[in-house]
């Protein structure tokens, strides 16, 4: 497994139309052969932050997955929407 952790800055007066836009990637992505799992929270501390927990086969799934025609709709789309994006990933550790 390939776990990506995303924190997102969402510029407080567009919240209200990323959430949607973001909920529609997250559903589009669970349909790609790769993606096992795609969470979408928010914390009502933090109401301009959201934080994504994803889980692909591998490597090459999430790369797969950020050339969906989807996917670059929702980045091009809420881009401007953004003030901060933080991406980590992470690999299994295997033994």
């Amino acid at each position: 497994m390939f776990a990506v952790v995303v924190t997102i800055q969402v510029a407080p007066e567009r919240m209200a139309e990323f959430k949607p836009a973001m909920m529609d990637n997250a559903r589009a992505s669970l349909g790609e052969p790769a993606c096992n799992r795609f969470d979408v929270a928010t914390d009502p501390a933090r109401p301009d932050e959201v934080f994504l927990y994803e889980l692909y086969d591998d490597e090459a799934g999430f790369a797969a997955h950020r050339e969906t025609p989807h996917y670059k709709a929702f980045d091009a789309l809420t881009a401007p929407m953004i003030a901060d994006k933080a991406v980590k990933t992470y690999a299994v550790v295997e033994g």
